[in-house]
């Protein structure tokens, strides 16, 4: 058993502290809009915890995202699920920078986790807690992602899943949450009508609920994202970190992530944090751009073929602004024209396939980078939340009018394309 450092719940919002045993999900004074925070004793960690403490773990867990325990809400090795969570690659695309005209350009590949994509962070953390708590079934509502890492962790300690998606999803998101042997409920309606429709069904049967935002372990799994970054770079941060956003969990999450690490003293600072959402669905892009606060936001679009950064009313809206606002960042919005070209035009220049809702974020770096939002020279991490394989309909539909060259059994054919091409 680890140490636990954890304080109190924060709620984001109107500050009041809770302890925690008192409170599961949101604040009881502000409701839905009153997102909690963890806190931790700062303090104690700074005496007790160094970088160098952390390099010298040989435990298993600590090739994953479990390497950061003590400054996470588990203390029990024991709860961990067996799927090898986190710790995934930070990949360096020079061609990318080059072409930008950014001093350095990494991808973080969350598309290297268990079932795809950086929704297996908080799935791990909120299974590990229910362990703890003894639960018997977990719901969720999600569009895919959330979903799936949900399935595929429940499967990995044979603990039930219930899942509300939208019936639009993606067929093959899915088929994936069918493999696991999830519950799965195909809800007529938007991401909005099955995160409420979770919710009624979590009070009146008693189900934990893992919904983005309103469950605060949920914060606290993708912020190791954040912490991992760091690490990879050698405890720095770099000048901007560029994530798509949705419900804004992962956001927030990140923001959570450089928070604590700024606390201890181990980063000098927080990175710029810049969000982007497709046009169709931007609420937080309005909210941030005409200074509307958390708490007045009213429901607005999910029109985008991004099904994973659909959502009419981020859950996590009140962290989701603060992150951008107190870093000094930016929320942008792109067209779902501008996230199909994404989709190759990543791939071709770093060999990172991702699914469109990851690719809305490099087409929100370009448009931050043409509108002086990220500076010539500067550092940028974006964060790919999800793989390509995700999508592929929405791959398909990247490089349509594309298509291969036919040749027959001679190489003379082969002659053809090739000096066609100017391939010898």
């Amino acid at each position: 058993m680890t140490q636990t450092y954890l304080s109190h719940y924060q709620c984001a919002l109107c500050g009041r502290a809770y302890a925690l045993d008192i409170v599961t999900y949101t604040c009881p004074t502000c409701g839905a809009v009153g997102t909690l925070d963890m806190r931790y004793d700062y303090t104690a960690l700074r005496r007790d915890l160094t970088p160098a403490h952390l390099s010298a773990q040989t435990q298993p867990h600590t090739l994953t995202m479990w390497r950061y325990l003590p400054l996470l809400p588990m203390t029990e090795t024991a709860h961990i699920p067996p799927l090898h969570v986190g710790w995934t690659p930070l990949i360096p695309a020079p061609r990318l920078a080059a072409a930008l005209g950014l001093r350095e350009v990494w991808l973080k590949d969350d598309g290297r986790n268990p079932t795809g994509s950086l929704k297996d962070r908080a799935s791990a953390m909120v299974v590990g807690r229910a362990q703890q708590l003894g639960v018997n079934v977990i719901t969720t509502a999600s569009t895919g992602n959330a979903a799936a890492a949900l399935a595929g962790l429940c499967a990995s300690v044979g603990m039930r899943a219930v899942i509300f998606v939208p019936a639009k999803a993606p067929p093959a998101k899915i088929a994936q949450l069918l493999v696991y042997g999830a519950t799965v409920l195909l809800v007529d309606g938007t991401y909005d009508d099955a995160y409420a429709l979770s919710l009624q069904a979590s009070a009146e049967y008693g189900w934990y609920c893992r919904n983005t935002g309103m469950n605060p372990y949920t914060a606290e799994g993708k912020k190791t994202a954040a912490l991992e970054i760091c690490e990879q770079l050698g405890w720095q941060s770099p000048d901007a970190l560029i994530v798509s956003v949705g419900d804004g969990n992962i956001i927030a999450g990140q923001h959570k992530g450089f928070y604590d690490l700024h606390q201890l003293g181990w980063v000098e600072r927080i990175p710029r944090l810049i969000g982007v959402q497709a046009a169709g669905s931007d609420n937080l892009v309005r909210a941030w751009e005409q200074g509307i606060s958390a708490e007045a936001m009213q429901r607005g679009g999910t029109e985008t073929l991004a099904d994973s950064i659909s959502a009419g009313l981020p859950s996590d809206r009140t962290k989701a602004l603060r992150a951008v606002r107190e870093t000094g960042g930016a929320y942008l919005r792109v067209t779902d024209a501008e996230i199909l070209a994404a989709i190759p035009s990543m791939a071709r220049a770093s060999g990172v396939f991702a699914e469109p809702a990851c690719a809305a974020a490099y087409a929100g770096l370009i448009k931050a980078v043409e509108s002086g939002v990220v500076r010539t020279g500067e550092s940028v991490v974006l964060l790919v939340t999800g793989s390509g394989l995700k999508d592929i309909r929405g791959a398909m539909q990247s490089v349509e009018g594309e298509g291969g060259y036919p040749v027959g059994r001679e190489i003379n054919a082969v002659r053809d394309v090739v000096a066609r091409l100017n391939l010898a």
